[in-house]
């Protein structure tokens, strides 16, 4: 193991020879000077993992050397060693970002602790993570093959992004490999599970899970009262994309409920999405709105009437009227607008706010070779992600609404998957072009790579023609038409579909935020 190098700096360091003397044996390498003058020219000169320096030093005191430190090197660690305890210098120590700080006269084991914790704390972290995560495979491996509930594998699904985001600081590509293959596993049975339940819920909704055209009717409805609520869809946003920009939005609000609901199939913007805001499934819709829904043959936009079907909703579950409102964010521009209008939307009892910033980075994934090399994984999509919205006029237009007495929704109307194995699929010309399901007449798939919705109806899907059925993609397949197949699969392997069945397309967040 590399020798951890320590610069220590104080005028009084021959006082200190029984503490260097008792490091040098514990193995760390301890350069000393007597001033700052020194250690910075010691700084410049090598390398050091610690940096102690004394408060009081002649010449430069411990605060100016810490922040020409921090100038040269802002990633090492620096202890300040003082005898003052004074209340402001703390402060001016903790505003010049130091690590921790120690009390003169300093004990030996406080040193060694200190070292331990601000040197190693990352490796033992590291190592516990790795252990724990072994202790618990054995566990999820045996839970995976019970016949799990709904409401079980939503538990599964959270435990395995758990060690994801968990692991993935971890520099150790066999416990990924692990998690990668456990999470290959949940998907498979996770989608024979919704091969064998899911025309059931449809039959009987109240048998199943909340789905899309059940959220609002009941979730968000029931606790809509005098206080203001912003309902903010982001579309496409995966349960661990929400996670790590939840640590953002909790800087500005209280998380008062997180929870998580079924997209319906298909997992597609244009079912699941109007699905939701209309309350209907995609089979009533078609009835009660003919010349609005939109099907997969038609020309034009598949989501423009969202806003008339949320009103529609509305109508149908409240007596009064509801004073709200509808807003699409396509641009920045768009966001920037909401921003400037928050006071104007605080007069309504319901914003609802439509961000479509994650669709748009997917699809910008397949189609832009950079965007490609930014998120290249799973890890770099969330990181991709969480930048994004750190500089959002999102992030901007909640930090706005903190100060009021507001509430806030955040969720999603369905997930993505990133593909990887593809499955030829022959249709006529009028097959639907997305990679995940197809709907049409005389489809010819490989059958072990799809579900089968021979009767559309019975998961309340309108039927084009009379021969018309759906297939989804199950776990991390695409579907490729046999002419011009490598092309196809080049362009599209490793790029992040929806449509189809997989943990990180249909079980997506609903989280609800109140002031602070």
């Amino acid at each position: 193991m590399q020798e951890t190098t320590i610069l220590w700096a104080d005028d009084e360091i021959d006082l200190l020879k029984p503490h260097i003397m008792l490091l040098n044996e514990k193995g760390y390498n301890v350069k000393t000077v007597t001033n700052g003058n020194d250690a910075l020219d010691a700084f410049k000169a090598g390398f050091y993992d610690l940096v102690f320096l004394d408060e009081n030093m002649p010449g430069l005191t411990g605060l100016e050397t810490l922040a020409e430190i921090k100038n040269i090197n802002p990633d090492v660690p620096i202890v300040l060693i003082t005898k003052n305890e004074e209340e402001y210098l703390m402060e001016d120590a903790i505003g010049s970002k130091i690590d921790d700080y120690l009390i003169k006269p300093v004990n030996p084991r406080q040193v060694l602790l200190t070292i331990k914790k601000l040197t190693e704390n990352k490796k033992l972290i590291h190592q516990k993570t790795s252990m724990a995560y072994q202790q618990d495979f054995r566990t999820l491996g045996m839970t995976l093959n019970d016949n799990l509930s709904f409401t079980e594998w939503v538990d599964v699904y959270k435990k395995l992004l758990y060690w994801e985001l968990s692991l993935e600081q971890l520099e150790d590509s066999g416990m990924h490999e692990i998690l990668t293959m456990q999470k290959s596993d949940a998907n498979m049975q996770f989608c024979k599970f919704i091969e064998k339940n899911y025309l059931g819920w449809c039959k009987d909704p109240e048998s199943g899970p909340i789905m899309s055209d059940q959220l609002l009717k009941k979730k968000l409805f029931p606790i809509l009262d005098n206080k203001t609520t912003f309902f903010i869809l982001i579309d496409n946003l995966r349960y661990d994309q929400w996670k790590i920009i939840n640590s953002l939005i909790t800087e500005h609000f209280r998380l008062e409920e997180e929870d998580t609901y079924y997209s319906i199939l298909p997992t597609a913007t244009q079912y699941a999405r109007n699905a939701m805001f209309a309350g209907l499934m995609p089979l009533e819709m078609e009835r009660r709105y003919p010349s609005m829904w939109q099907n997969d043959e038609d020309e034009g936009g598949k989501n423009l009437f969202e806003e008339q079907f949320l009103e529609d909703n509305l109508k149908r579950n409240f007596k009064r009227d509801l004073k709200h409102s509808y807003t699409k964010v396509l641009t920045f521009e768009q966001g920037k607008a909401v921003v400037e209008n928050i006071n104007n939307l605080l007069t309504n009892e319901l914003n609802v706010i439509v961000y479509n910033f994650v669709d748009m980075l997917s699809h910008a994934r397949t189609d832009m070779a950079m965007i490609r090399e930014l998120a290249n994984d799973e890890a770099a999509y969330r990181s991709l992600t969480l930048s994004w919205f750190e500089h959002s006029p999102l992030l901007e237009a909640i930090r706005k609404l903190a100060n009021k007495n507001v509430r806030l929704v955040i969720t999603t109307d369905h997930g993505t998957i990133r593909v990887k194995h593809p499955s030829k699929v022959i249709g006529d010309r009028n097959t639907n072009t997305n990679l995940r399901y197809k709907q049409g007449k005389n489809l010819n798939f490989v059958a072990k790579d799809v579900f089968h919705i021979k009767n559309p109806h019975e998961a309340h899907l309108p039927k084009l023609h009379v021969s018309s059925s759906f297939i989804f993609t199950k776990e991390d397949t695409y579907f490729v038409y046999p002419n011009n197949y490598n092309h196809f699969v080049n362009y599209y392997n490793e790029t992040f579909q929806h449509g189809g069945i997989s943990l990180e397309e249909m079980i997506v967040p609903y989280a609800v935020y109140n002031p602070r």
